[in-house]
């Protein structure tokens, strides 16, 4: 049985919070906030094909934000995989610190795991598919390569996937239950191929030649330095015997600055840290100490501008879920 959602019969003054409460209900929970002061007009339509949840949504512009708050408070919801398809209107999606923009007819793919944020700056028409993570059979570490990555139409698997997803976003409540489950699984597999590609191209392609090897050193070099507070881009080059001009430049290639990517692997580890639950249980100043964070003031505004909640409160909503 479908969802068919639409603000139409809302008083105006309640119309963004009754399409929020909609969509969060009805994909995974997402906080809302429209961009336009004039009373907010919003449809959703969902269906199952499968254990694949395909949705359209068509909406006034907005801004969707999944915060690792609201991850914290529903902890054994199943992480899924989604791909948005851009029917019209365009997307920018925001995930481990890469920006991904998306034209009319292009797809992008994120992990409802980790926080994100997709941006609708005009009104906007689009197909969304969540698959459960663990069904793709995907590595953690491809599917982070592959998150917020945009795919044109003409791009790898974008002809395929695009043709594909578009008739069965329109045709998904026709099919009888066997055969939407057959296709549910070809879909995971269309995912997979597409994570596949989306990692191996960032990992070898960017960027490409022997500056790739380059790149995976730096990215080392980082992970074993991370909880050294002298770890600027400074640093990095020096280590690596390139100047500081060339390091931006390799990691331009990369969708993410040297200085943003250091950030967010810090914050990744302490949110870890926090979440664990021992007998003895590190001090939050202990623990940002421990990854390079050396004013407390500042980190605590740094995680919660990057994850909606102070470290204590995250801490917090970890544990209480947890007990």
């Amino acid at each position: 049985m479908g969802v068919r959602v639409t603000t139409a019969a809302v008083a105006d003054g309640e119309k963004a919070a009754f399409w929020s409460g909609a969509v969060s209900r009805t994909l995974v929970p997402l906080e809302v906030r429209p961009h336009t002061g004039r009373p907010f007009d919003g449809l959703l339509e969902s269906h199952r094909l499968g254990y694949v949840r395909i949705s359209t949504l068509e909406a006034d512009a907005a801004r969707l934000t999944r915060t690792a708050a609201l991850i914290a408070r529903v902890p054994r919801s199943e992480p899924q995989v989604g791909v948005g398809v851009q029917v019209s209107g365009r997307a920018v999606l925001e995930q481990d610190g890469r920006r991904a923009e998306v034209p009319p007819g292009g797809l992008v793919l994120y992990d409802t795991a980790r926080p994100y944020a997709v941006d609708y700056p005009e009104r906007f028409r689009t197909h969304l598919f969540h698959v459960p993570r663990r069904l793709l059979g995907v590595p953690e570490s491809e599917l982070r390569h592959a998150s917020a990555t945009a795919v044109g139409p003409a791009e790898g698997c974008g002809p395929v996937l695009l043709s594909v997803l578009g008739v069965l976003a329109s045709s998904a409540p026709t099919y009888p239950t066997p055969v939407g489950d057959r296709l549910a699984g070809s879909v995971a597999d269309l995912f997979s191929a597409l994570i596949a590609q989306l990692a191996s191209a960032r990992t070898a392609d960017r960027p490409a030649g022997p500056n790739a090897h380059l790149v995976g050193r730096i990215r080392a070099h980082i992970d074993r330095h991370l909880g050294d507070p002298g770890l600027t881009p400074e640093r990095i080059a020096q280590a690596h015997h390139i100047s500081v001009r060339y390091l931006h430049r390799l990691f331009e290639g990369e969708g993410v600055t040297v200085s943003r990517l250091v950030q967010q692997l810090r914050l990744d580890a302490c949110a870890r840290e926090l979440a664990r639950r021992g007998r003895a249980v590190p001090t939050v100043s202990v623990v940002a100490q421990r990854w390079g964070f050396v004013n407390p003031a500042h980190f605590s505004r740094t995680f919660r501008a990057a994850y909606g909640v102070s470290p204590r409160e995250w801490r917090a909503l970890r544990h209480d879920d947890a007990g």
